[in-house]
């Protein structure tokens, strides 16, 4: 395996040699002095690691052009224990990372990180996983306008104006739009009844969180309407819990990861909470439906820290890295949501378990419990 690490302190080579030695790995590291381009053609390489700003590229950009060149490579982002990077730079360079880790990058962290998303793609090249995703007639395309407004807000200049004329570009996504705008999650008192109005009251995240899961459950044919509609509602309330739970942009990472944690359960064939084990076809036994909705998220190219939380929802524990990040959150958010008991020794392990009594506290209660009564 080949490493290359972009402006990092060279003169640590040796300790990062010997870290290698320890664990028996045949990896090879390159260190590259800032500024280094990343160009086609150039030496194929399995792990790039930068920071924000490795020199007249920016780090986001820099991982941008990795991805698109070099798409099976790890991609590692870097931050300063306490960075004065804009938020903006953060969250774009946390849209191209498979991995975040501290400043200064420590050996053993870089090997788990690597070791862990490899494991997380040997999780989903499952044949029974593929196999019966690819029995579906037709997947759930992936999020047209989210993806759209996603590359709209990158832009500092961007106005509500712009966000409300692209919503309305899909007259059937506004409606929604507008419903959900004066519904008991996000209603402020007065009727919002047009889209400029629904960008400022709902505010930018929100409001992406809102077309992703309206693009999400939306489809016909995926579930059945009330199953759509009870995903949909914990979808919204985990997603609003798990945002409280980590700090800066990281809470948006994982308020989109809660919100999407269940889209397994809508296709055919998966194993859901409620029906047991699926039938089986063919004498397989049915994917989980974490790992079928975290192979379709990576199908339509969200980051990998929304898949990896997807995937490791129900057992945090399993992963390889350590701490308490995007999945952790989503692990601690859905299972309250749902109910459920999150996994007191994984908390124990990464320092947080003291915290879930507080936690408990923030569930918010189910719209569609008040609906009924």
């Amino acid at each position: 395996m080949r490493i290359v690490i972009v402006g990092e302190d060279a003169a640590r080579a040796a300790e990062f040699d010997q870290v290698l030695g320890d664990f028996g790995l045949d990896w090879t590291i390159e260190w590259l002095p800032e500024g280094a381009a990343v160009e086609a053609g150039m030496p194929a390489f399995d792990v790039f690691v930068c920071g924000l700003t490795p020199g007249p590229v920016g780090g986001p950009e820099l991982l941008a052009r990795v991805a698109a060149l070099y798409p099976q490579a790890v991609r590692i982002l870097l931050l300063d224990q306490d960075p004065d990077e804009a938020s903006v730079d953060i969250a774009q360079g946390l849209e191209s990372a498979h991995r975040v880790l501290g400043r200064p990058l420590d050996p053993v962290e870089l090997v788990t990180a690597v070791e862990s998303v490899v494991d997380l793609r040997e999780l989903l090249d499952n044949e029974v996983l593929k196999r019966t995703l690819g029995r579906i007639s037709s997947l759930p395309p992936p999020p047209r306008l989210y993806l759209q407004l996603t590359r709209l807000l990158r832009d500092p200049e961007a106005s509500n104006q712009a966000i409300a004329q692209a919503l309305s570009q899909d007259p059937a996504i506004a409606a929604k739009v507008l419903r959900l705008c004066n519904s008991a999650y996000f209603s402020g008192g007065r009727e919002i009844s047009d889209m400029r109005s629904a960008v400022i009251r709902l505010g930018h995240q929100a409001l992406l969180r809102l077309v992703l899961t309206i693009e999400a459950f939306g489809g016909s044919g995926f579930g059945t309407g009330k199953l759509r509609e009870e995903v949909q509602d914990r979808a919204l309330r985990a997603s609003n819990l798990a945002r409280k739970l980590l700090p800066g942009p990281s809470a948006e990472l994982a308020a989109t990861a809660s919100l999407l944690a269940e889209v397994g359960r809508l296709l055919p064939g998966v194993a859901t909470a409620e029906a047991g084990d699926a039938a089986a076809v063919e004498g397989e036994e049915a994917p989980d439906f974490a790992e079928a909705g975290a192979y379709l998220l990576g199908l339509w190219g969200l980051p990998m820290p929304i898949v990896e939380a997807v995937a490791y929802q129900q057992r945090p524990g399993q992963m390889r890295s350590g701490g308490f990040w995007v999945t952790g959150a989503v692990h601690v958010a859905t299972a309250l949501v749902a109910g459920q008991e999150p996994d007191e020794a994984y908390l124990r392990a990464v320092g947080m378990l003291d915290k879930l009594p507080q936690w408990r506290e923030l569930v918010e209660p189910s719209l569609l419990d008040d609906q009924a009564a």
